[in-house]
Formats: structure tokens, sequence, C-alpha cells
């Protein structure tokens, strides 16, 4: 293009080859020379009660594919996962949960719940709203919790599951046990939620506290300022800080949540198993709380394969070994096949 400009004006013709010929690239090509989003169209819906932002790749009549992020990342988490899945022919959709990114309330009286039970509901809200009757759900983090949650409690809503860290339902009656002291100390920053000083504190420092987070949960990521700015964008929700200073403080007992979950939190909080195609996965440097695989394996009675990543794979699998998290995120829908 370089000679043609210096050398000689463009003709009409050829300008119209030219934009022929990039119309006709598929949009995974496109978005890998413009170096355009990975996560496809963002998009917005109604959905309970939510205005939920998410982002749309591959073809629409492909099986299903849902990712979930978690705290304190966004939907980036996902940027190398989402052409992988999608050039293999899913759908994939990947949601703001509610306090990141462009999900917003529908009514400024829904209180800013927190709690677990709230958050998978929101899931199955996005799924009904998009007419998806059924999505391999994968996640970390928040996003774990969430995906395992749907997976025990709307088996017929999942195809099958990958987890991060593996099965991580918990109740509030639970959390009352205290652990060791070592246990306790990973648990800082929940404490420091508990506290006005702790809301506060996060209120004013929500980016720097998010990036001690990204170096603490994977200590060998070597992640660069442009990819924590893409993500930190995502918490500057206005209902980021309340949604997760509730989280935490539900957890603890601090915060009730709301009548409406009572019955979702006491199946949950009785551990229920998983019935689905499961696969769970742990990153060998991942620097987050986090359970034992041998300690949650009991818990998945269907199909099941645990993966180990090796190669210094913190807290965000995803971003930090895309390929491998796709190639598991393949692996359990073809598990949900045999």
């Amino acid at each position: 293009m370089k000679t043609i400009v210096k050398h000689k004006p463009a003709t009409l013709l050829s300008a119209l080859i030219f934009v022929m010929m990039l119309l006709s690239i598929p949009a995974f090509s496109q978005n890998a020379a413009t170096n355009v989003n990975q996560l496809g169209t963002l998009k917005q819906i109604n959905a309970g009660v939510l205005n939920v932002g998410y982002a749309e790749a591959g073809p629409t009549n492909g099986p299903v594919v849902i990712l979930l992020h978690g705290w304190p990342y966004d939907i980036h988490s996902f940027d190398k996962v989402v052409p992988l899945l999608a050039v293999k022919g899913h759908r994939v959709i990947t949601p703001y949960l509610r306090g990141y990114g462009t999900t917003t309330f529908l009514s400024a009286q829904t209180p800013r719940n927190g709690q677990q039970a709230a958050i998978a509901t929101d899931i199955i809200a996005l799924m009904d709203a998009l007419k998806i009757k059924k999505a391999t759900i994968a996640g970390f983090d928040w996003g774990a919790r969430t995906a395992d949650i749907i997976a025990a409690l709307w088996p017929e809503r999942t195809t099958a599951l990958v987890s991060v860290s593996g099965y991580l339902i918990g109740s509030q009656q639970g959390n009352k046990a205290p652990l060791l002291p070592k246990d306790e100390l990973s648990w800082w920053y929940q404490f420091y939620f508990a506290t006005n000083r702790g809301a506060a504190g996060y209120a004013a420092n929500t980016k720097e506290f998010a990036r001690l987070i990204w170096k603490s949960a994977s200590p060998e990521w070597d992640f660069d300022d442009a990819t924590f700015n893409t993500s930190a964008t995502a918490l500057e929700n206005p209902d980021h800080v309340a949604i997760v200073i509730d989280n935490y403080r539900w957890r603890l007992g601090l915060s009730n949540g709301e009548k409406q979950y009572d019955d979702m939190e006491k199946k949950l909080a009785a551990a229920p198993f998983i019935m689905v195609p499961a696969i769970t996965i742990e990153g060998n440097a991942n620097g987050a709380p986090h359970p034992d695989p041998s300690k949650y394996a009991s818990k998945f009675k269907g199909k099941y394969i645990h993966l180990d990543f090796a190669g210094g794979v913190g807290h965000n699998p995803p971003a930090e070994a895309p390929r491998k998290f796709a190639d598991a995120v393949l692996q359990a829908y073809q598990l949900s096949k045999k």
C-alpha cells in the first residue's frame, strides 16, 4: 500500500477491491490483524434485575460457552480464550458480573447484593434473556463459584463445567469455623473489607488494590500496564465497591443477603454434589486462597477430570495460559458427548 500511495493515486476500483477483501476476511482474522478486541461484539440486554453487558463471538447456532470472570478482574481475562473457542464453532458469551464494566442495575432500589446466590441467578437470567437453554460454563474466582452453583442447582442448564480451584460453593455457617493462622492470613482482605476503614480504603484505592491482588494471586504472571489498565476500567462501575464489600461481608455473616435467596442458600449450605461433566483446574503458582484438589474431588459425581497447570500459572489461568484453558473447555464439552 505504501508504494501505491507514494507513486500513483489509488483508483476508485482498487479502493473498492481493497474494502471487499477486508470484508471477506473472517472476524477472527480481522481482530488478530488489527488488534481489535478479541471478545467479539459488546452488547447489552435486560436480564433479571440487571442490564447486562456481555461480549459475543462465534456462530450464533453453535453450542454455547459462557465464560465468567472473577474479582478483581473482568471479561478481558478471556481475550485470548474466546477466539480459540469460537474458531471451533462455539457461540461464546462473556458477561460482566454485577458491579463490573457495563453491567448496571435497572432500579436504584435493588439492593447492591454480592452474595453467591444472587450472582448465579444473574447468569440464569442472562441465559433466559438470550434464550440459551444450556451451556458449557467456565470460570475462575467468583466466576468459578458461580459456575459451580449453576451446575449444582441447574444441571439441566449446564452442558459441562470448568472450574478453576474446583468446588467453591460456600455457606455462612461453614465460614464460621476458624482456620489455621496461616490460612486466615491469606484472607486478609476479607477481614479488611469487614471494617468501615476497609470499605473506605477500597473505594479510595480500588485500582491499586486490584493490582496488588493480581500480583499476589499470580506471583509469576508478568502482566504489563496495558493488560492491567484494560481490565481495571471495569472496576469504575458505580456499584463495584458496594458489590465487592457486600460479597465478602456476606461470607462472614456480616451481611444478611436477600430473603428471596434463602432457600437457594440452604441448598448450597448442604454442599450439593455436582453431577454434570466437569473439569477442575489448578495453577501451580496460585497465590490466592484455594482448596487442595484432593479435598473437593469427591464433590464431582459425573464424568470428572482434574488438570494441573504447570509453568508458573497462578489464579487467572484464562489470561496466563489461554490455550490450556480453552483446551479444557473444549475437553469438557466433549465429555458431555460421551
